[in-house]
C-alpha cells in the first residue's frame, strides 16, 4: 500500500442476493508509484440495466475492471458486487462472469475443452458447456483448436466462458472487438435480453455509436477520474430543432414571443431550443412563414464524449508527454477455483 493512503473496509458478507447484484465502486484509487491510474472513482451499476464504461486509451477503464474483479489491489477505496467484495464471494463463477481478454485460453486446446476446464474448476455441470457454445453461435467450431479461431470467434468463446455459471453480473471489456456487423447486432440483442432478466451488465467499449444503441447508462472517465455519468438520455444536452425558412429573424422573433429561444446558424437556418416540433410549425404558420426543413437535433454520444474529453482538465495525459509506468507484476492468484478471463495487470 502507498504510504498515506487508505483502503476503506467494504462489507464482510459472502453471498449477494441475485435480486440485488449492484456493482458499487466507492473512492476507488490505484497508484503505480507516482502515477495515479485511477483517481477516487465512484459510481454504481444497477441490475436490469446495461452500463457503458467509456474513456480514452489509458483512462483507467481496464485497471478499474480488474480491481472490481479482485485482480488488482486498490490503493484506496473499495468495490462490491451485491454488497460483497469479489474476494469474499462464496461462488464467484456463479455470481460474476467476466471477459477482459479474447486470448486467455490455451491455443492448442479446443474451444469445448477450454470451457470444460473452466466448468470443472468452478463446479459447474459439464452440460452447460454445449449449451453455451450453442448460445454464442460457435457449436460447429467446438472441436477446433481455439488458437485457430478468428478474433470474432474468440470473443464469442470468451462470452461463453463468462456465461458458464449463469451469473447475475457480467463484466465485459471491449466485447465487440473483432465481431462483424451481424455479430455486433447479435451481441446487442443478447445483452438486452440479459438486462431484461435483471442481470447487471458493465461493458467498456470504443465503439461509441454501438454503445449509444445498446446501453441504458454511461460512465465516462478520463485520466482515471470521473467526468460524467448517468442515464444515456440525460447526457445528450438540451433538446433543440433545426428550422430552415425564408426569414429566420422574423421566425426567431415569433418563437421568442411564444417562449422559445433560438439562435441563427446560417442565412436561412435557426436552431430552436425545444423538442416540440409542432409548436415551431404552428408559430411559423401564424407568422406566415414557410418551413423548408424542420427536424429534431440532439447531441449524440460521440459528440458529447469528445466535448468532455477535450476539455483541458480531461485531455488524455498519455498524449501530452506523460509517461505511464510499465506493467506491474501484481497479479493475484485465481479465487478458489475461479479461472478468470483476465490477463496480467497493467494500465488501461
Amino acid at each position: 500500500m502507498v504510504k498515506g493512503t487508505h483502503v476503506s473496509s467494504p462489507p464482510t458478507q459472502t453471498q449477494p442476493s441475485r435480486a440485488h447484484s449492484r456493482i458499487e465502486i466507492v473512492g476507488l484509487t490505484k497508484s503505480f508509484g507516482s502515477f495515479k491510474a485511477v483517481d477516487n472513482l465512484t459510481f454504481s451499476v444497477e441490475p436490469g440495466r446495461i452500463t457503458g464504461f467509456l474513456g480514452p486509451n489509458g483512462a483507467g477503464k481496464t485497471t478499474t475492471l480488474r480491481m472490481v474483479l479482485g485482480l488488482i489491489t486498490p490503493t484506496a477505496g473499495h468495490s462490491t458486487i451485491g454488497g460483497v467484495p469479489y474476494a469474499h464471494l462464496k461462488h464467484p463463477t456463479r455470481t460474476v462472469g467476466a471477459a477482459l481478454e479474447a486470448t486467455n485460453f490455451h491455443p492448442g486446446r479446443s474451444g469445448r475443452d477450454h470451457l470444460r476446464v473452466l466448468a470443472a474448476a468452478g463446479g459447474i455441470p459439464e452440460s452447460r458447456v454445449d449449451e453455451m457454445l450453442e448460445l454464442v453461435g460457435i457449436p460447429a467450431a467446438a472441436k477446433r483448436r481455439a488458437g485457430n479461431y478468428s478474433m470474432g470467434m474468440r470473443q464469442r468463446l470468451g462470452l461463453a466462458a463468462a456465461m458458464l455459471g449463469d451469473p447475475n453480473v457480467l463484466v465485459l471489456d471491449e466485447p465487440t472487438n473483432g465481431l462483424d456487423p451481424e455479430g455486433i447486432r447479435w451481441l446487442r440483442g443478447f445483452l438486452r435480453h440479459l438486462a431484461g432478466e435483471k442481470k447487471t451488465i458493465l461493458i467498456s467499449s470504443h465503439l461509441l455509436g454501438e454503445v449509444q444503441a445498446t446501453v441504458d447508462d454511461v460512465v465516462i472517465i478520463s485520466n482515471g477520474r470521473l467526468v460524467k455519468n448517468g442515464p444515456i438520455e440525460s447526457l445528450h444536452g438540451q433538446a433543440s430543432a433545426i428550422v430552415r425558412t425564408t426569414d429566420p429573424a422574423r421566425l426567431a422573433s415569433a418563437l421568442h414571443a411564444s417562449g422559445i429561444t433560438s439562435e441563427r446558424l446560417e442565412d436561412t437556418v435557426l436552431q430552436a431550443y425545444t423538442s416540440d416540433l409542432q409548436a415551431i410549425g404552428d408559430t411559423a404558420l401564424s407568422a406566415g412563414l414557410p418551413i423548408y426543413e424542420l427536424r429534431a437535433q440532439q447531441q449524440d454520444l460521440e459528440a458529447l464524449f469528445f466535448e468532455l474529453t477535450s476539455q483541458p482538465e480531461n485531455q488524455n495525459r498519455n498524449l501530452a508527454g506523460a509517461e505511464p509506468p510499465p506493467p506491474v507484476g501484481q497479479h493475484l492468484p485465481p479465487h478458489r477455483g475461479q479461472a478468470p478471463q483476465q490477463g496480467q495487470e497493467g494500465i488501461s
